[in-house]
């Protein structure tokens, strides 16, 4: 009944605005004791006269801001610039005062529409909390902006004041000279200032979203205090944006660029990586176990299920993935035109039918336990894929001699884990349509696998466009451009250096640009410097490998950072059981599919290319978290392919090493013979 009264209350009084507030309160509260609301309820009156007061003081404080602005508009004493800027602060004064009340009224219709609802609705109380939300959101953002205009005002308004007190004084040199700075800073600063917030928020698909501004703490754990605040305001590197789904932010661009700033988040991460993955890589040294092991532990105690100290792992994955363009960069590097040219058609097929025998066998899977296929498919696509870098570090690390048996199944192995790669890139430009299809419209999925096929034809047009570029380069670009860089960087390895970074990212560049792996153009451009020669070779990776090697070590902590041992723990057996039973299954396909592509001279090498296969490609973790944002894949779909990715890379190294050292001397015997 009260909430009642106030409606009428409000209603009553923004009609009569104009009245006195005596008649607003009397009116009112005769409509109150019409509906029955007991005598002697005096605050009823007390408010509608307060609130009839203040809307009639309004329309005074308006008209006399309109007299202002018309005295402002006829002074003839200000400057256009003055004059403007004057009117502009009275309309910031008017607006404010406008959207002052229009909050007023605005929540009596948001009491007004909750009272019409059904309370035991909850899709109604969920939309009106919806619109109450946009609308708070909104109002924020607006006020934000007037504040900003009024501190703007503020500034003026002193500056204003020193330039009349610097009128009846004269001014040193030095001052002279700091006020044309200052005027200089003023002009620069209004002309890097993008207006990125302005520009952006009328855009269509913009989202108005509240966040949270965590400042750190200093040394003593004690808050800064409000006179610190605008140190704390030109320190935002250090402060940390939470929003509503508990995503954490930091700084990207500040609003001043004239200032440096450092993202201090990511160089303690970075600091805690390399200072961990040491004694944990010498350990796995020390017992017999791949270095990388060490990494990935490394990852596992700063994540988010050990000490969770990592707070830039977005920032840290970045990093990792240069990791991964410099590795295959090296391995192009390893190969020569000859063994490119020797294996591409074994790796096309091979890489192809693999992935058609796992597509093949997930959906067998899944017609049995009865799972949709559009999951079916991403998973087993998903799960065909394998890790190129963890392969690529078998190969380096193991002590591989200038033997042709070697050469051959490395070759192979190589140049079908780089056309997974590029399936990849094919995969995710799919996964819109496998979207589509998740949401059972048959007209809009039709529409979609003419949409793969058109995506196909255009992956073949862009893989051909590339090669003809690759060809181009050797020919005219490779020699010259090397040569030039040789001679510039005697003494000094920066140019060297800086020359094949430069060369990477622009292959990688061109391949991205033309919708393919970006990784396939780090291997190219690798293959491309391979044509100079084994002392071109030699040099470059003397300068490239001890980069490469640190950005692996990021890279493979990066994978440990999704590794959750608790999960794992809880359901050990059946992840156990799920991943030996995709590693044998990945294993035996890979040998059934090389001993049918690979000529008779040399399938005693499919045993061991089986081995560097049957692992699942970290690539999963991307493609994982894309579907399941898509609504692909569930949540508890989502943690077993991370789980199952995860020990399926735990369990490659072993295999590797049980395969080679059985298999590899018994091949190399053939060979001689």
């Amino acid at each position: 009944m009260q909430a009642v009264c106030w409606l009428l209350c409000l209603g009553t009084a923004g009609a009569l605005a104009v009245q006195h507030k005596n008649q607003v309160a009397k009116q009112a509260v005769k409509l109150y004791q019409g509906k029955g609301a007991p005598h002697g309820q005096s605050w009823v009156a007390g408010n509608c006269k307060r609130l009839a007061g203040l809307l009639r003081q309004k329309n005074v404080v308006l008209k006399k801001l309109a007299a202002a602005a018309d005295a402002v508009g006829k002074d003839q004493a200000l400057s256009e610039p003055e004059r403007h800027f004057q009117v502009h602060t009275l309309e910031v004064i008017q607006k404010e005062l406008n959207e002052s009340e229009h909050l007023v009224f605005q929540a009596v219709q948001s009491l007004q529409r909750a009272l019409q609802g059904d309370y035991r609705d909850v899709v109604n109380m969920k939309e009106s909390s919806r619109q109450r939300l946009e609308a708070l959101r909104e109002a924020a953002i607006k006020e934000e902006q007037e504040y900003v205009e009024l501190v703007a005002a503020e500034k003026h308004q002193q500056e204003a004041a020193k330039s009349a007190l610097a009128q009846n004084k004269t001014l040193s040199m030095l001052d002279e000279i700091l006020e044309d700075v200052r005027k200089a800073a003023d002009r620069l600063e209004e002309e890097i200032e993008e207006h990125a917030f302005d520009n952006n928020k009328q855009m269509k698909g913009v989202n108005i979203e509240a966040v949270l501004r965590v400042e750190d703490e200093d040394k003593s754990g004690k808050r800064k205090n409000k006179s610190q605040y605008k140190e704390v305001e030109d320190d935002l590197g250090l402060s940390m944006l939470i929003d509503s789904q508990n995503n954490q932010y930091v700084l990207t661009k500040p609003r001043d660029s004239t200032m440096p700033r450092a993202d201090h988040h990511f160089i303690k991460d970075l600091v805690s990586v390399v200072m961990l993955s040491l004694p944990c890589g010498w350990i796995c040294t020390l017992a017999g176990l791949p270095p990388m092991f060490g990494y990935i532990i490394c990852g596992v105690l700063l994540g988010p299920s050990g000490l969770n100290s990592i707070k830039s792992m977005v920032q840290v994955e970045t990093l990792g993935e240069l990791g991964v363009f410099f590795t295959l960069f090296v391995v192009g590097l390893e190969f020569s035109p000859e063994r490119l040219r020797k294996v591409w058609k074994t790796s096309l097929q091979g890489s192809c039918y693999l992935s058609l025998l796992m597509v093949g066998a997930g959906l067998l899977w899944g017609e049995a336990l009865r799972i949709r296929p559009t999951q079916t498919v991403f998973i087993s696509t998903c799960l065909s894929l394998s890790s190129t870098p963890l392969v690529s570090r078998f190969l380096a690390g193991g002590s591989r001699a200038d033997k042709e048996g070697d050469l051959d199944y490395s070759s192979v192995l190589l140049g079908m884990l780089v056309m997974q790669d590029v399936q990849l890139g094919l995969f995710i430009a799919v996964m819109p349509t496998l979207i589509q299809a998740q949401s059972g419209d048959l007209d809009s999925f039709l529409y979609g696998s003419l949409r793969v096929l058109y995506l196909l034809a255009q992956v073949l047009g862009s893989l051909a466009a590339v090669l003809l570029l690759c060809l181009l380069l050797k020919s005219f670009l490779i020699g010259p451009y090397y040569k030039k860089l040789h001679a510039e960087s005697k003494g000094n390895k920066e140019i060297l250096v800086l020359g094949m970074a430069a060369f990477v990212f622009f292959m990688l560049t061109v391949t991205e640009f033309m919708d393919v792996s970006m990784e396939l153009g780090c291997f190219l451009a690798g293959a491309l410097l391979s044509t100079q020669g084994h002392m071109v070779t030699t040099e470059i990776m003397g300068c490239i490998e001890p980069i490469r090697d640190f950005l692996a070590i990021i890279f493979f902590a990066s994978i440990g950072l999704h590794v959750f041992p608790t999960f794992v723990l809880y359901e050990l057996t059946i992840l156990l059981v799920l991943t030996l039973t995709l590693v044998i299954m990945k294993f035996f396909m890979a040998v059934l599919v090389l001993s049918v592509i690979l000529p008779p001279g040399s399938r005693h090498i499919r045993w061991v290319v089986s081995a560097g296969l049957a692992q699942v490609s970290e690539f999963s973790f991307v493609l994982g978290s894309r579907a399941r944002r898509a609504g692909i894949i569930s949540r508890e779909v989502y943690l077993l392919v991370l789980s199952v990715t995860t020990l399926s890379l735990l369990l490659a190294p072993v295999l590797w090493r049980v395969t080679t050292h059985r298999l590899v001397p018994r091949a190399e015997r053939k060979l001689l013979t």
